[in-house]
């Protein structure tokens, strides 16, 4: 798709320096950009690269002025790019209708401009909202509904009583609704706590590949707005995650925890169940979180620990070899002066 410079900051609310004219039909990277690309600049340090750069045109932040590339300046480049990159490669979106290979139930509702691909299986009293797209392979349970303008990848999993609401992205290999992890022990054996609560996924959520979300053993698990999660991340049953979270990979959150709005989980972190973090609190990367969180606190380290505490312990962990020589040498001095006695 062409667009001229002129028309793209319009769309992104941007000013033009120089030549509004030039026509622009791909992205780039900065140092890969050419002819006909345009590209974006966040960070000052890499301001030269304007220089250098052969794109026909740059988003940058509004302090950079005129240089010999045409500008678009705006408040945020990188979020600015971004749209432009939906603009000018737009989502491939499937044909609308459903495929003839498809299993979809008597009863279930389909929404308008619907598309449901091939081997996909659609079971009783599930409800599809208007213009969302269900690719190959996918299985929707009984009673599930899906919203309006939602993108579920080939081979999800959504089993039954789940409610996702709308513009939730899901990608392959995610499973929702699955059994939370609930025995008793009883007289050496362990008997299954039934699991008969729901998922609750609300608008704008995002959910990465190989992610599970297990259903509340009562009530629900709720995912609230706008939380981006990424790949391979155990989300247990009875959890509920603040708006605009986000969770990165490998994280394990434990059964009944509260995660609160803006929270910030670093890759393969792991927290128990039964407690709360706090609004806007980030967790380190690999921290262990064994205990409550208060708001707007960065903890690091195994357990989690405030981020400048846990930082001057593992300084001192890096010197234990050097102390432990230290320590020997001065046993040793002890010893030969008591000798000396």
């Amino acid at each position: 798709m062409k667009k001229s410079l002129k028309e793209i900051a319009e769309l992104i609310g941007g000013k033009i320096v120089g030549d509004g004219n030039i026509e622009i039909e791909g992205v780039a990277g900065i140092k890969e950009a050419g002819k006909g690309e345009i590209t974006f600049i966040s960070d000052i340090k890499h301001l030269p690269l304007l220089e250098t750069t052969q794109a026909s045109a740059v988003i940058v932040s509004r302090e950079v002025k005129e240089v010999k590339v045409p500008l678009i300046q705006v408040e945020n480049p990188y979020l600015a790019f971004s749209q432009v990159m939906r603009i000018l490669i737009p989502h491939e979106k499937p044909a609308e209708g459903i495929h003839s290979s498809a299993i979809i139930a008597e009863g279930v509702d389909l929404g308008k401009k619907v598309s449901v691909g091939a081997h996909a299986v659609i079971k009783e009293k599930a409800r599809i909202g208007d213009n969302t797209i269900i690719y190959p392979l996918v299985y929707i349970g009984k009673g599930s509904r899906v919203g309006k303008d939602c993108i579920i990848y080939p081979q999800v999993m959504i089993r039954e009583r789940v409610e996702i609401a709308s513009r939730v992205i899901i990608h392959s290999g995610t499973v929702i609704g699955s059994d939370g992890f609930g025995y008793i022990p009883h007289e050496g054996r362990q008997h299954k706590v039934p699991q008969i609560g729901r998922v609750v996924i609300e608008d704008d959520v995002e959910i990465g590949a190989n992610v599970t979300i297990d259903r509340a053993t009562l009530g629900k698990t709720w995912i609230k707005r706008g939380v981006k999660i990424d790949n391979l991340v155990q989300i247990a049953h009875n959890v509920v995650v603040g708006e605009d979270s986000v969770i990165v990979a490998q994280v394990g959150i434990s059964g009944s925890t509260g995660i609160g709005k803006g929270v910030t989980l670093a890759g393969q972190a792991g927290v128990v169940g039964h407690i709360k973090i706090g609004n806007g609190a980030i967790v380190g990367g690999k921290a262990a979180v064994l205990k409550s969180v208060p708001p707007k606190t960065i903890v690091s380290g195994y357990p989690a620990r405030p981020h400048v505490q846990a930082k001057r312990i593992e300084a001192s962990v890096l010197r234990l070899p050097e102390l432990y020589k230290l320590v020997r040498e001065l046993k040793k001095r002890i010893e030969e002066l008591e000798k000396k006695r």
